[in-house]
């Protein structure tokens, strides 16, 4: 993570000069050799195998992005019997810094559905490289969008600020909450995520990277996931996921972004129709 992060430093003379958009790749199959992941995939994977992932999860992404800093990206385990997804690594390839994401899920996180919202820069492979039982499996999408790495990240950067840290639980349906039953909710973290390739909208400059890199959710004291992030997860993050209740009557949230800043939340469950 940290070496794709540096990239940033190679790229920021590159998109001052208007050199962001580049061409539609020829495929649009992320599982297809392309120059850019031949160049990644040894910083990403190593040299692990790549299973084709489609008997195993499904991703889901818009082809043409209505907004290019919040395309949705969902990954879903269509296979329950099948060994868990234990963790994934999130790539856009094309974006400065490709590594969006690592992300490791608990056991109620299983069988594993879960939804996030990326940045993405350039027409690019989205793909989801995600280890269950032995093996590493990878999949994905094509996504069209340009100048999600450098849009303005919000509208308001005092309030902004103000609000850093706020943190929100929602848990869909009206149900009471039930142990062992299964439920959708989604954690919401107000923070601007800046990706250092924005400019301010007075001063012109560029605004230096500031974003949530951890991030740990859990139920009681059930850890739910954890992330490691980059600067291509959006503004304001917001994961949707389903896990299975365990009984505990609150969400913990334990957040830090790269300014040292911690963000500690302690939410109930509180279910909304």
């Amino acid at each position: 993570m940290k070496q794709l992060l540096a990239r940033l430093s190679i790229a920021l003379p590159l998109l001052a000069a208007g050199n962001a958009v580049a061409g539609e790749p020829a495929a649009d199959n992320p599982l297809t050799e392309s120059q850019t992941w031949n160049a990644l995939r040894g910083d990403i994977a190593g040299d692990a195998p790549l299973a084709d992932g489609t008997p195993v999860f499904s991703v889901t992404a818009p082809y043409r992005a209505h907004d290019a800093a919040t395309v949705p990206i969902g990954i879903e385990q269509t296979d329950p019997a099948a060994a868990p997804i234990e963790a994934i690594k999130l790539v856009v390839d094309e974006n400065p810094a490709p590594l969006a994401a690592e992300i490791r899920f608990g056991a109620a996180m299983h069988p594993l559905k879960f939804e996030t919202r990326v940045r993405v820069n350039q027409y690019s492979n989205i793909r989801v490289l995600a280890e269950a039982g032995n093996a590493t499996y990878m999949s994905g999408r094509f996504v069209k969008a340009s100048g999600g790495c450098s849009a303005p990240a919000t509208k308001d950067p005092e309030a902004a600020v103000a609000g850093m840290g706020e943190t929100r639980a929602r848990l869909f349906g009206d149900a009471p909450v039930q142990s062992n039953q299964r439920y959708e909710a989604q954690i919401m973290i107000r923070h601007p995520n800046y990706s250092g390739l924005q400019r301010d909208q007075i001063t012109h400059l560029f605004i230096s990277a500031h974003f949530i890199n951890e991030l740990k959710v859990y139920q009681g004291d059930e850890l739910l996931f954890a992330l490691e992030g980059g600067i291509s997860i959006s503004e304001n993050p917001a994961f949707r996921f389903e896990y299975t209740d365990n009984g505990s009557p609150d969400f913990r949230v334990h957040a830090v972004d790269t300014e040292g800043n911690v963000f500690d939340t302690v939410l109930p469950k509180e279910p909304r129709a």
